[in-house]
């Protein structure tokens, strides 16, 4: 999970949301989402699910900043074996709608060696861009305009970005996309990218 948070907090947004599914605990963050209203980027999140303890816990769904939660790994120690959640709850726009348990449907595979291409790509094009000393609102229309342009139809190289940064696409021959009404997933071994439309 160390890891998980630390590569978010260099490539995603402060918050993270947390789902107890079980024994399984789903981490979530979001890697891109719009400033406003009148921002048309499609929300970006990333997901890793770690085992729990075999013990029954009480359910969890909390949304708290990763840097807090990463202070409270730093303190377990070595050996530590149970995760004190931070006591600080945030909100975040993006937390509100989490993607659907069911209803998933296959829609093919994605060459992990072209997303990572995509994802350099990306990066070149948006600091080739960028001007000396730009204002917030330039460089939210040049990212917009770089991440939100389409890869495959529902997967916009924002997708391909959050894999990379997140550490999803090494030893990835091949990413697994599934597909609902109002979201497209990319599956690794590593780690969840999910894309909701705008319409979603």
């Amino acid at each position: 999970m160390k890891v998980f948070l630390e590569r978010l907090q260099r490539a995603g947004q402060a918050e993270v949301r947390l789902v107890s599914r079980g024994s399984v605990l789903a981490v979530f963050g979001c890697t891109q989402a719009p400033a406003g209203l009148m921002d048309t980027v499609p929300v970006v999140l990333v997901m890793r699910a770690f085992s729990l303890r075999d013990e029954p816990i009480e359910p969890v769904d909390i949304t708290v900043l990763g840097r807090a939660l990463l202070d409270r790994i730093a303190h377990m120690g070595i050996i530590g074996l149970t995760l004190d959640l931070p006591d600080s709850v945030v909100s975040a726009a993006w937390a509100g709608v989490l993607p659907p348990l069911g209803g998933w449907e296959p829609a093919g595979v994605v060459d992990g060696a072209s997303l990572a291409g995509v994802a350099q790509q990306g990066i070149e094009r948006v600091a080739e861009a960028l001007p000396d000393n730009p204002g917030d609102a330039l460089v939210r229309k040049i990212r917009g305009a770089v991440w939100g342009a389409e890869i495959l139809p529902g997967l916009p190289a924002a997708a391909a970005f959050a894999a990379e940064s997140m550490g999803f696409l090494r030893e990835q021959e091949t990413v697994q996309m599934a597909k609902t009404l109002t979201w497209t997933r990319l599956d690794s071994a590593h780690g969840q990218v999910l894309v909701r439309s705008l319409f979603g």
